[in-house]
């Protein structure tokens, strides 16, 4: 937002070099942000935050906030934030309330009710940065970018065996998810992605922006619409689903984690995401879901916070 023509909120740097965040709430009330923030943008993410909170009905006064925090025990507000706001089970729920191809029904039977699908209930412990790297060095060298794409961006199969090389941007620093490998009446097409929010751009952290460009250079063919993952037989098609879990599977066990699911991969990429202090909005934004309750359809990734979520993934790394 341009200079002085700020609508909601105030920031000021302070002599510390780090930013505080103010706005005039609905009680009338002037409230300062609990913490300052390094980045300028990271103080306004947070008014924006606080405006669309207010615009959608959800703003609770600091008094009532504070009535309501001393009478709550930890456990309590815990389980009541599991239940409402928590973007990593939400996602998660979400993930596992998709059939995203044969080879994973397969290993994991499912019920149909209605026009939606369930399975039984399954817990796993994502994946620390330590067994991503594992599994990532056990497997085929043509498939370990792969793995880099389920857990540090958070892609679902689908999109991960439709990506192309003109959809990898590394002077941008992102990947561009625009399509999807999808099952119609047994066999494979490309399809837009499940939601509107799934196409989206996702920053590519530092640490790994050399893996791409050798991936690129060494396994994949030389047109932008050259796949990332083509098959060893025929390079023009997909690379089979059933042929990668093969691989995987030998991959988890040598690192320790039989229990870990493919999926499980992206749910431990949106973890390592939320590590890093990602904001709802964020973290929605860049594993490509919609929210997970009405009263948070306002908030929107802001401009630029993906690259800094990226950054701050690397620094776990390192």
């Amino acid at each position: 937002m341009a200079k002085g023509k700020r609508q909601f909120g105030n920031v000021r740097k302070l002599q510390s070099g780090r930013f505080q965040a103010r706005y005039t709430a609905p009680d009338g009330a002037y409230i300062t942000a609990p913490r300052t923030f390094a980045a300028k943008i990271h103080a306004e993410t947070w008014l924006g935050d606080r405006l669309r909170e207010i615009d959608a009905g959800a703003w609770i006064p600091n008094a009532v906030a504070e009535r309501r925090r001393k009478r709550s025990t930890f456990g309590a507000y815990a389980q009541r934030w599991l239940e409402t706001r928590t973007v990593v089970y939400a996602l998660l729920r979400a993930v596992m309330a998709t059939a995203e191809d044969d080879g994973y029904i397969e290993a994991n039977p499912c019920r149909i009710r209605g026009a939606g699908v369930t399975r039984a209930a399954h817990k796993t412990t994502p994946a620390t940065v330590a067994e991503i790297e594992t599994i990532t060095a056990k497997m085929p060298e043509r498939l370990q970018l792969s793995v880099t794409c389920a857990s540090w961006l958070a892609m679902r199969l689908g999109e991960i065996l439709e990506l192309r090389r003109g959809d990898v941007d590394l002077d941008a620093a992102v990947v561009r998810v625009r399509r999807a490998l999808v099952r119609v009446g047994g066999t494979l097409q490309t399809d837009t992605p499940k939601s509107t929010a799934g196409v989206r751009d996702i920053a590519i952290p530092p640490h790994l922006i050399e893996r791409f460009r050798d991936h690129l250079v060494l396994h994949v063919g030389p047109g932008e619409d050259a796949l990332l993952f083509p098959s060893s037989a025929d390079p023009t098609r997909w690379h089979q689903s059933k042929r990668l879990y093969e691989h995987y599977r030998e991959a988890r066990a040598a690192a320790g984690r039989p229990d870990l699911r493919w999926h499980d991969l992206r749910h431990s990429g949106a973890v390592l995401a939320a590590l890093t202090g990602a904001s709802l909005a964020e973290l929605m934004g860049r594993l490509g879901h919609s929210t997970p309750h009405a009263a948070l359809r306002y908030q929107h990734v802001a401009s630029g916070r993906d690259q800094a979520v990226a950054a701050a993934m690397s620094r776990l790394a390192e």
